[in-house]
């Protein structure tokens, strides 16, 4: 299908998942800029909309702003200081968040040239199902995946049987 789209494992299991979940009448707000994914869902019929790139930490106003059936997070909250409060104020009545999960065997990713991308969290699954819970999310399905490398070393035979990243379905309490 995305044949030549990078990263394609991981796009392709995104869609799964949100078809999986959602018809595409239902309007999507999807966190973050336009994206190589938020185009994907749009040539797949979902009507999607962007965030502006505001901070979301530092204002939340877009979910007043723009009513959507469901918010997509997709990498994006490793990224930001507060996501309880972005969860809390979210309108929606349904989430799909996919973060990479931590490794217990690779620092943290921060970027050496770009000063925005960094992670500031990388959860645990655990972590995630728990942060949902206290802002009054129902996890209704979960899924996780390797992140395999076709690089030669110790972290990418580890990448080939440990899972990378966690999406979750969930719907407001």
């Amino acid at each position: 299908m995305y044949e030549n789209t990078f990263p394609n494992k991981r796009f392709q299991l995104t869609l799964a998942f949100l078809k999986k979940h959602i018809d595409t009448q239902e309007s999507i707000l999807d966190l973050g800029v336009e994206n190589p994914f938020s185009k994907i869902m749009l040539a797949e019929g979902f009507k999607v909309t962007n965030t502006s790139g505001e901070d979301l930490d530092q204002d939340q106003s877009v979910f007043k702003k723009q009513a959507a059936n469901v918010v997509t997070a997709f990498e994006i909250f490793e990224h930001l200081l507060n996501p309880y409060t972005i969860l809390k104020e979210i309108q929606s009545e349904k989430l799909f968040i996919s973060i990479p999960l931590r490794l217990w065997f690779s620092p943290a990713y921060r970027s050496k040239t770009d000063a925005w991308d960094r992670h500031y969290h990388e959860f645990e699954d655990w972590q995630l199902d728990w942060l949902l819970e206290k802002t009054g999310w129902k996890i209704i399905d979960r899924q996780q995946w390797t992140n395999p490398v076709k690089k030669i070393g110790i972290r990418p035979l580890l990448r080939l049987f440990t899972n990378r990243y966690y999406i979750v379905y969930a719907e407001r309490k």
